[in-house]
């Protein structure tokens, strides 16, 4: 863990969240258990960042489409069905924020209501919408410092939106999903022609699938092991398979999952060399995410090698340490007037960046960022 030389900061930084499914329901519970400075920082990357820790974020705005969950105190939303995450911090305390009715657009995928209820979305139909000013005002109203984007995969529309309402609002966004905005040249200067920062795409989970398929990947390459081939397959039973089921919206998963792989590789692999993505869903493994992953190489000599890995993983408690460090970069970020994409974040962080580097380099760079080392630099490098 690495403290912070800026540790006399300690106000808090108000979020809110778009999308009240699984990763919201841990990243609440973590904020609960951790509260308490007692608490062990067991799972934490860092206790203490540039001056915020986690019991300094608090929610004061949330959205979404279900109507077991609109109307709702938070601390009762992020239990409502269809979330199925683990229970891990039982006594939430009462937020005293209701769940809004969230601006639906693509959000809501159409093969979700040929599902049992207690497995998919049911759209509170009877509620209004809200336009685009009303977002805005209410993050303005609820002096939102950042706003975490949840909604389910190919939310492409719906992203565009609030990444849109953060811009007017002058609220930094943190971009958790594979929909490209912290990597989209033209959105990413719209937020630094704001002063606004942001950063995404897709969240790194704190030890998932891709990290690993990563460090596995930059392994071979420093031991000089030529990558021939490889796999990475994904089983889950949350929400977030299910609406995946619908191929349709999975381009940009792909992308974004098998570029962080990419990324690494000491020589590029054919696409025929390389299939990286969800595979199935299976509803009782509920948020119980299962890698299955294949390398094959060559040795010396070129003698033939391959390596099987099976990883099996809460996956929402797997993302929410590193949401909750995503948050307190953004709110830095805000604090030192740097707008656009904050780069060592989204590299550390994000399998999608503006800039990929290997997970060695973009450790050093967050570590320097956090501490005031050439932040400015480093977040336009």
């Amino acid at each position: 863990m690495t403290s912070s030389p800026h540790s006399l900061a300690r106000q808090p930084i108000n979020i809110a969240i778009i999308g009240v499914g699984n990763c919201a329901s841990s990243l609440v519970q973590g904020l609960s258990h951790y509260r308490a400075e007692s608490n062990d920082h067991l799972g934490l990357m860092h206790w203490d960042l540039g001056g915020y820790r986690p019991c300094d974020i608090q929610v004061v705005a949330a959205w979404d489409i279900d109507r077991r969950k609109v109307g709702q105190d938070v601390a009762q939303a992020i239990f409502a069905k269809p979330n199925c995450t683990q229970t891990f911090c039982r006594e939430v305390p009462e937020q005293g924020v209701k769940v809004e009715m969230g601006h639906i657009l693509d959000g809501y995928a159409e093969h979700m209501a040929d599902h049992p209820d207690d497995r998919t979305f049911l759209l509170a139909e009877e509620e209004a919408q809200p336009s685009r000013s009303d977002i805005v005002r209410r993050l303005r109203e609820a002096k939102v410092d950042v706003l975490l984007n949840y909604l389910p995969v190919g939310s492409q529309e719906a992203t565009e939106f609030y990444a849109q309402c953060a811009l007017d609002a002058g609220v930094a966004f943190v971009n958790n999903i594979p929909v490209f905005i912290a990597s989209d040249p033209k959105w990413a200067a719209r937020f630094e022609s704001a002063g606004v920062p942001i950063i995404g795409d897709d969240i790194k989970a704190q030890l998932g699938a891709t990290i690993v398929h990563r460090v596995l990947t930059d392994l071979f390459a420093k031991r000089g092991v030529k990558l021939d081939r490889t796999y990475q397959l994904n089983t889950g039973g949350n929400t977030d398979f299910l609406n995946m089921s619908n191929r349709t919206r999975l381009k940009s998963k792909k992308i974004s999952k098998t570029e962080a792989v990419q990324s690494v590789a000491e020589t590029r692999l054919e696409d025929e060399n390389i299939h990286i993505g969800p595979s199935d869903y299976v509803a009782w493994q509920n948020d119980n995410k299962v890698c299955f992953l294949r390398m094959e190489g060559q040795l010396f000599g070129g003698v033939p090698m391959n390596l099987e890995l099976r990883l099996s993983v809460e996956d929402s408690p797997n993302s929410a340490g590193v949401a909750i460090d995503m948050i307190r970069c953004a709110k830095v970020a805000l604090d030192r007037g740097i707008g656009g994409p904050v780069h060592p974040a989204a590299a550390y962080f994000c399998k999608h960046p503006p800039d990929q580097m290997t997970d060695d380099r973009a450790y050093e760079a967050l570590e320097a960022f956090i501490n005031g080392e050439g932040a400015v630099a480093l977040a336009a490098e």
